[in-house]
């Protein structure tokens, strides 16, 4: 039986290593252009990763990250933190990503699954937390973005190159199964 801290753990760095390869192979404007209304894109969700790294598994916990980086400590456009601007690199960006998934990994490592802290953005009614939920947030957060954006831009999809945890079918299947999905739409919608 494996510990569950270990387990949890675990799919956090696989969640981790999901999101970088999704940057995979794209040129620098499929990484920071916009997808959705709201402007999500891949680098920037990258650097709203490492802000919710540091947040979640340092400030929550007592355990300032060494350097945070300036958008989270200056006063400035709310939403900063969900692009990059001009003059970051994806490089610096990804560096500063795998910095605070190290500085992460070693409060996990460090405090017990049952260690309090507190997340001074939340409401009051539910900032009192403790690492078991912090660990599961940060799985969902990391998880939730990436996949539908990725696939927005090449079509590329799936978990990890290797593993893409697909229904398996060339493009003209899935093109056929869209032309499916599309036609039960518009039956549907027709009353």
């Amino acid at each position: 039986m494996a510990e569950p801290k270990a387990d949890l753990h675990a799919y956090l760095r696989y969640a981790r290593e999901a999101l970088l390869w999704k940057l995979d192979g794209l040129p620098e404007y499929d990484v920071r252009r916009p997808l959705t209304p709201t402007g999500t894109n891949l680098l920037g969700l990258v650097k709203h990763l490492t802000g919710c790294e540091v947040g979640y598994f340092g400030d929550t916990f007592g355990r300032p990250f060494d350097g945070p980086p300036g958008w989270l400590t200056e006063d400035e456009d709310p939403n900063v933190g969900m692009w990059a601007t001009p003059d970051e690199s994806r490089e610096e960006i990804i560096g500063l990503y795998l910095r605070a998934c190290a500085h992460s990994d070693a409060t996990i490592d460090e405090l017990p699954m049952d260690a309090g802290g507190t997340v001074r953005h939340w409401p009051t009614d539910r900032n009192q937390v403790t690492l078991h939920q912090i660990l599961v947030h940060m799985i969902a957060e990391t998880h939730r973005h990436a996949d539908i954006v990725r696939e927005l831009i090449d079509g590329s999809a799936g978990l990890h190159l290797g593993n893409d945890n697909m229904a398996p079918g060339d493009r003209a299947w899935w093109q056929a199964h869209w032309n499916r999905v599309e036609s039960a739409a518009r039956q549907a919608g027709r009353g």
